[in-house]
């Protein structure tokens, strides 16, 4: 009898079940001494000026770093490019990055290969994509809009993302595919750091885009873009930026690894804790040091107070989240496994991924269950999820070949 190695069986999630309990059972509380001492207790950790950056910064701001051994030096890094070279070559020992750039990496797309590891998630939703005003002017508001314009005006669009593995490239191709545009045919798509976004689209280098707060928002702020859809539409609860290292990093500084887990764990705790937390995060992240924006703009998004420049405003209850009672944090193999989905969709993988292999290799949920015990934060009791996708699809990690294969508009 044969079976599709990317069809996750009942056995195999029970295994894997297993495992995360018996790690769980290894840790007795904060690894300070002895063995379990960090080994490296200076940790480099890069970021890019977003709001997201929030749990790292603030781990290392607050002082959680000290109560598991550890300094965080944090690093602003200019682009993820530059993430991607600093964390291969070493230069990094961790990071705040693109969850879908890891797997890039891991895989040998999107730069040389590496085996990278995912130590933990780091928010959910946030995200938004911006179209720009000229457009909104021209009656393209929203996916639906934007589809109709573009079949009537003839001339090529341009769309950016932040990194061509990344999520954001991921949110804006899965969105533009729902309402029928092809971002490999019928657009050309562009890569730009998310810091220069509005800039580049104020000069008029592209139509649209795909970013992390707080630029979004602040294209809206600059009288240049509004928000045509939050990635929290296209997938409710999406996994986004990742706290990431090498594989090699781990396994060479396992206690340093868990230490800094629970540290930013710590971190992320603390800033969904309570309106009065959010606001000194936002106040200590706008500073030029780290996102370099007034906090106003930092603010309204964070409190899921949302705005799309045309005159509409709303309450998201699905506002950018850095823990929501641990369930942000923990690297779920089925939100890895749907980035090698639509590497494949969109042709970034020639050949077919093993996607359980490759889930559980790059996603460490060993050492995040130890961590979060240190951290005493509940982990879930699979490691998978299920999700209903903006089109309708559901994505719950078991079939990830087929998944990938049923989609109308791909490479």
């Amino acid at each position: 009898m044969t079976t599709d190695r990317s069809t996750l069986t009942r056995r195999t999630l029970l295994k894997a079940g297993a495992a995360v309990s018996l790690t769980g059972l290894a840790s007795g509380g904060v690894f300070a001494a002895g063995s379990d001492k960090p080994e490296k207790e200076e940790i480099k950790i890069g970021f890019i000026p977003l709001t997201d950056c929030a749990s790292v910064v603030m781990a290392s701001v607050l002082g959680f770093d000290k109560k598991y051994g550890i300094k965080i030096v944090l690093s602003k890094e200019s682009s993820w490019a530059s993430v991607r070279d600093k964390l291969v070559n070493g230069e990094l020992d961790a990071a705040h990055v693109l969850y879908g750039l890891l797997y890039g990496v891991q895989m040998g797309v999107g730069g040389a290969k590496k085996d990278m590891a995912v130590l933990m998630n780091l928010n959910h939703n946030g995200q938004a994509i911006t179209l720009s005003k000229k457009v909104a002017d021209k009656g393209g508001v929203d996916g639906a809009s934007l589809a109709k314009l573009m079949q009537t005006d003839k001339r090529e669009y341009s769309f950016a993302q932040t990194f061509p593995t990344g999520t954001h490239a991921m949110w804006l191709y899965y969105w533009l595919a729902t309402y029928g545009i092809n971002p490999l045919k019928d657009a050309k798509v562009i890569t730009v750091p998310p810091p220069q976004m509005v800039a580049n689209m104020r000069v008029g280098n592209m139509d649209g885009f795909c970013v992390g707060e707080p630029w979004n928002h602040r294209a809206i702020v600059d009288g240049v873009g509004i928000t045509a859809a939050t990635t929290q539409d296209i997938w409710k609860d999406h996994p986004e930026k990742t706290l990431g290292t090498t594989l090699e990093w781990t396994k060479k500084y396992p206690n340093s690894a868990r230490a800094l887990i629970a540290a930013v764990l710590e971190a992320s705790k603390w800033i969904d804790a309570g309106l009065v937390n959010k606001t000194k995060m936002a106040a200590t992240i706008a500073d030029k040091s780290y996102v370099n924006t007034s906090v106003d703009v930092i603010n309204q998004r964070i409190l899921g107070r949302y705005q799309n420049g045309l005159g509409k405003t709303w309450d998201d209850p699905n506002y950018m989240k850095f823990y929501n009672d641990g369930s942000v944090n923990y690297p779920y193999l089925s939100d890895g496994m749907w980035f090698l989905t639509q590497h494949k969709r969109w042709g970034l993988l020639k050949t077919e991924p093993d996607y359980l292999a490759t889930a559980t290799s790059v996603n460490q949920i060993g050492l995040y269950t130890e961590a979060a015990a240190m951290a005493k934060v509940s982990v879930p009791k699979s490691p998978l999820r299920t999700v209903k996708m903006l089109d309708g699809t559901v994505w719950d990690g078991k079939n990830p070949k087929a998944y990938a294969e049923s989609f109308k508009i791909k490479a």
